[in-house]
Order: structure tokens, then sequence, then C-alpha cells
């Protein structure tokens, strides 16, 4: 019991997330599997590439993981719009986080070694829509490049 408490206090467990962190990892997981998707081709190695960003940024087990992944794919298969999912990220991230989030998009368009026209074009305007400037937009890019080795 005390060390659950101790994990609480310290931010090292694993808490539950509340509905608000529940639906801002939806949006951002949907937007990572627009940008898997762009290019027509919806790789094992795209899907890899989000299950790992998901899994390091949210500290995820297996499980929660791919559940995420599946609810993400099912409301991408369900929308007719990015609006609902960058307007999410607009309430209730800040700015640097969002830069961040566009890395993990960076990440996702460059899974496959190369990026596509649209999947550059579909970054683009995520930036736009989450207010990240194209400055930032460019530096994210150059770092997840350079992460990656294709820099």
């Amino acid at each position: 019991m005390f060390d659950h408490i101790f994990e609480l206090l310290t931010g090292r467990g694993h808490t539950l997330a509340t509905g608000s962190d529940r639906e801002l990892r939806l949006c951002v997981a949907a937007l990572l599997v627009e940008a898997a998707r762009m290019d027509d081709h919806y790789s094992a190695t795209e899907r890899a590439a989000i299950e790992r960003i998901l899994a390091e940024r949210y500290q995820l087990a297996p499980a929660e993981t791919a559940d995420l992944l599946a609810a993400a794919e099912r409301a991408v298969e369900h929308a007719t719009q990015l609006f609902r999912f960058t307007d999410t990220v607009v309430q209730k991230v800040s700015v640097e986080d969002r830069v961040r989030i566009l890395e993990m998009l960076w990440e996702v368009a460059y899974a496959d070694g190369a990026l596509d026209p649209e999947e550059d074009a579909l970054l683009r305007r995520i930036a736009g829509l989450i207010h990240v400037s194209d400055r930032d937009r460019g530096l994210a890019r150059q770092r997840v490049l350079l992460r990656l080795g294709l820099g």
C-alpha cells in the first residue's frame, strides 16, 4: 500500500487517465494514423512506429497501446475532417507540446524511410490547424530527420 501511495505522489506509478486525457490521447493517435494513411499505404512499419510513439509518449502498457491505436483507427475511418482532432489538441496542449506532437507526426511520415508529398502537405496543414509556425514545423522535421539518421 505504501508503495502505491509513493508511486502516486512521485508520479512514478501508472495512473489512470482522466476522460480529458483519454480524449486527447485519442485525438493525437488519430492524427498519427491519418499521417500514416495519407499516402494510401498504411504499412506494418508505420503502425509499429505509431505503437512505439504512443507507448513512449503516454507510458502505456502494450494492451493499452493496442486499444488506443484500434480506437484511433476507428475514429479516422468515421471522421470527415481533422478539425475535431486538431481542435482538441489546441484546446488542451501547450505550444511546446504541440511542436512535440508534430515531431511525432514527422516520425510516422518518415517511418517508411521516405516522405510522400501528400504526407508533407498533411503535416503542413495540421501544423497550421494546431497553430505551430512554419519555422517550428521545419525545426521539428529537422530534429526528427537527425534522430532517425535521415538528415
